[in-house]
């Protein structure tokens, strides 16, 4: 009997996700269309973003346990920022090409589970970024994002 892995470990493991959050955040630095959103982020984001995403794709729960993070509070960051469609695909943009020089996985299957995680994170940042109260409650569950589950609007 074969077990899937999760998208953590055919990614790689957490440094890759390290690796790839250093270097989008670099681009993210120079890009004019992103950099005036994080300039003012702290020396640890790169690294509490790649916990984060680490760990909805199935790795350890750094971002719950090192970072004290939560699903609320990932969106809390975003609420009242009002960011834009143009940098939402800079942004997305940008975190592909970090894949791609970052060397993760580049299967079809792999690529596709994680556009679809950034399409959906994405557009919902922009969502709750134009929104003045954080609507995720800190008992929400981290998301937990696999090789095509299905989820929307529709299901509880």
């Amino acid at each position: 009997m074969h077990t899937i892995p999760t998208l953590y470990e055919w990614a790689g493991g957490q440094s890759v996700f390290e690796r790839l959050t250093t270097i989008f955040y670099e681009k993210v630095g120079k890009d004019e269309i992103l950099m005036p959103v994080f300039k003012n982020m702290s020396a640890a984001h790169s690294q509490h973003v790649a916990h984060f995403i680490a760990e909805v794709f199935g790795g350890p729960k750094l971002y719950t346990t090192q970072d004290q993070g939560s699903h609320a509070h990932m969106v809390a960051h975003h609420v009242g920022k009002s960011l834009t469609e143009v940098q939402r695909k800079q942004w997305i943009k940008l975190l592909l090409e970090s894949a791609d020089e970052t060397g993760l996985a580049d299967d079809p299957e792999f690529r596709s589970a994680l556009v679809g995680y950034l399409e959906w994170g994405s557009r919902l940042a922009v969502i709750n970024s134009n929104t003045t109260e954080n609507p995720v409650s800190e008992q929400e569950p981290m998301p937990v994002w696999g090789w095509g589950e299905t989820g929307g609007p529709y299901q509880k």
